[in-house]
C-alpha cells in the first residue's frame, strides 16, 4: 500500500532519485533536474507537487505548474510534468493516483485546462486528448507533436481561438519540448 502527500523541499534528493530511476539515458538527468528545479521555483499561481510513499520511502512524484495564455487573461491552465514512479513500483496505480489527486485539486480551484506532453496511450486513460490541445500552441516546437495533450476541467472560459501558452521558468528550455 502507498500513501500520497504534498512534496516539500526536504524531498529533493528522493525526488531526484525517483526520476533518475524512472527514466533512462539522457532523459533521466534532464527530467530529474527539471523536477528538482520545479520544487524550488516560486510561482504565481502556485506550483503543486506530490509524492507517493511506501513505508516512508518516496517511490513516485508529480508536478503541476501554472501556464499563462497570450490573449486570454481569464483562462486558467496548468501543465502536468514531470511524473515518475520507481520501476519496481510501477503497475500499482501510483502514477494514476498522483494524476487523479492533482486533477481533483485543480478542478476545485476552477482551473480550465490541464496540459501534458507525453504518451497519448497512457494519458488518454485520464481524458487527455490531442484534439483538445490543438487550439493551444506550446511554448516551443515539439519533438513529438502527437504527445501534446489537454484535458478540459472547466469549459466556462476555454479558448475559442488559438492561443499561445507560456510556462514557468523551469520549463522554458526548448530541449524539454
Amino acid at each position: 500500500m502507498f500513501s500520497i502527500r504534498r512534496a516539500t523541499k526536504l524531498d529533493r534528493d528522493n525526488i531526484r532519485q525517483v526520476h533518475l530511476r524512472a527514466f533512462s539515458g539522457d532523459e533521466a538527468q534532464v527530467v530529474a533536474t527539471l523536477a528538482f528545479n520545479l520544487l524550488s521555483e516560486e510561482t504565481s499561481p502556485k506550483t503543486f507537487a506530490w509524492v507517493a510513499e511506501i513505508d516512508g520511502a518516496v517511490v513516485g512524484h508529480i508536478v503541476f505548474s501554472p501556464v499563462t495564455f497570450d490573449t486570454h487573461k481569464t483562462l486558467k491552465g496548468y501543465i502536468l510534468t514531470p511524473l515518475g514512479v520507481m520501476p519496481e513500483c510501477q503497475k500499482r496505480r501510483i502514477g494514476s493516483e498522483l494524476i487523479e489527486i492533482g486533477t481533483e485539486q485543480l478542478l476545485k480551484q476552477g482551473i480550465n485546462v490541464l496540459f501534458v506532453y507525453g504518451d497519448p496511450k497512457y494519458y488518454g486513460k485520464f481524458g487527455f486528448k490531442a484534439e483538445t490541445a490543438t487550439q493551444y500552441v506550446p511554448p516551443y516546437e515539439l519533438q513529438y507533436p502527437f504527445g501534446w495533450l489537454a484535458l478540459t476541467l472547466n469549459e466556462e472560459s476555454c479558448a475559442e481561438q488559438t492561443v499561445q501558452i507560456s510556462c514557468v521558468a523551469s520549463l522554458c528550455d526548448p530541449a524539454l519540448w
